[in-house]
């Protein structure tokens, strides 16, 4: 599946005439939506297996700190080998846990803590992954190209997030957990075919020692004006946001009193929010800047929030949840775009796992806090805290602004006007 140019270049779904994108994409649809299937049977489980929420919001949490710990030496790996051999490596470690993880919960030999360490387990598979596959986009796609395929992976992910949720919902009610939990594991295996098909005329990689290849990342990142601004409103989005994921099942739990069911549907509706989005966030990044979606974008993670705590019904949680697609996908999809469009290509894979073990890092330590919040005074109280911070969050735009189109720019095409 080599790189193919194509006349049609520079429309919103260009990518997928390569067939190296076309095919990966695919392949990495089903992939997230075993991925969604799992997440729910786990966040779902713990709540059967504990009445705590910080318990469950260390769910969601368990799946990003090893990000957080291990996303820059997962960036050095990236730059210094492979990216498709560490793609392989890391979505091989991820099926055999997950098989681990069904056939405990089949038998019902699990438990709280076996349950979190599973899940951190695979988190540890994401973490290594995360880099090498954000990185190969490059390889995919011609350079102008490269913002749009930016956007539809995310249409892939949030695609995933509509069917994933409820189709776990469905599994946990037919039969248990485990069986979301096989699913998940037999979904790596489209990904692994595809990469072991692509043949990618990559670059020969000068490796170097691994702290030295940390620090000239780190030191890059530190001294790029741009990025640190990225940087800086990825871990104050990630911080704010994250209560609206992690505390979702408990939310749907204990004061909707529904069933997982209910909660798929939650989380179906902030995959459809993000899909409908997506599909137009390029377009508005182009006219208006980064820093008119992503302020808009936090106000409506913040509305988001908002609504989602008074929240006494369904419907009105379906709508929230909906809202909160729609800020999630906007600023995710800036940032990420603004660190591609602005990290040079040999340390590439370090520049964006320093971005994600910043932001994805701010996840994790919101879940905790917000789950602790939660448990001291109330679900409610929890999330009217974090809409608190995405709103003085907003000072950032004075001090920290994204940076303007052509700001940074270095081995990428930038976006252009219509």
């Amino acid at each position: 599946m080599p790189l193919q140019a194509h006349p049609k270049s520079g429309g919103a779904l260009a990518p997928f005439h390569y067939p190296a994108f076309r095919a990966i994409w695919l392949a990495n649809l089903f992939s997230n939506i075993g991925a969604m299937v799992q997440s729910v049977g786990a966040a779902w489980l713990m709540t059967e297996l504990s009445t705590s929420h910080v318990m469950v919001a260390l769910v969601q949490a368990s799946a990003t700190i090893p990000i957080l710990l291990l996303g820059i030496f997962a960036g050095a790996i990236a730059d210094n080998f492979d990216r498709r051999r560490v793609m392989l490596a890391a979505q091989t470690g991820m099926l055999v846990v997950s098989g681990v993880l069904a056939a405990l919960s089949w038998s019902g030999n699990i438990g709280p803590w076996s349950l979190l360490v599973l899940t951190l387990m695979v988190g540890i598979g994401t973490a290594l992954n995360g880099p090498a596959w954000q990185a190969s986009v490059r390889l995919q796609v011609a350079p102008r190209d490269l913002p749009q395929a930016i956007s539809l992976n995310a249409i892939s992910f949030n695609l995933a997030r509509s069917v994933g949720p409820a189709l776990g919902g469905i599994l946990i009610s037919l039969w248990s957990t485990s069986l979301a939990f096989g699913l998940n594991a037999v979904s790596y295996l489209g990904m692994i075919a595809v990469l072991l098909m692509w043949r990618p005329e990559a670059p020969v990689r000068r490796k170097e020692p691994m702290l030295s290849a940390i620090a000239r990342g780190m030191r890059f990142c530190a001294r790029s004006s741009p990025i640190r601004k990225v940087l800086l409103r990825g871990l104050a989005i990630g911080l704010g946001t994250a209560s609206l994921q992690a505390l979702m099942p408990s939310i749907a739990r204990d004061i909707l009193r529904g069933d997982e069911l209910d909660y798929g549907v939650m989380l179906g509706a902030f995959g459809i929010g993000s899909i409908m989005t997506a599909l137009w966030v390029s377009k508005l990044r182009r006219r208006f800047g980064s820093e008119v979606v992503v302020t808009a974008a936090t106000l409506i993670l913040a509305l988001a929030q908002v609504l989602l705590a008074s929240a006494q019904s369904l419907p009105l949680a379906i709508a929230a949840s909906f809202v909160g697609g729609m800020g999630w996908v906007s600023a995710m999809t800036s940032l990420n775009v603004a660190m591609q469009l602005r990290s040079p290509e040999d340390i590439l894979g370090r520049c964006l796992s320093i971005y994600q073990a910043i932001t994805f890092g701010g996840m994790a330590l919101g879940a905790w806090v917000w789950g602790m919040v939660a448990d001291a005074a109330s679900l409610a109280t929890a999330l009217y805290g974090a809409a608190g911070w995405l709103v003085l969050t907003l000072a950032l735009h004075f001090f920290a602004p994204m940076p303007t189109r052509e700001e940074g720019i270095l081995t990428v095409v930038p976006e252009k006007r219509p």
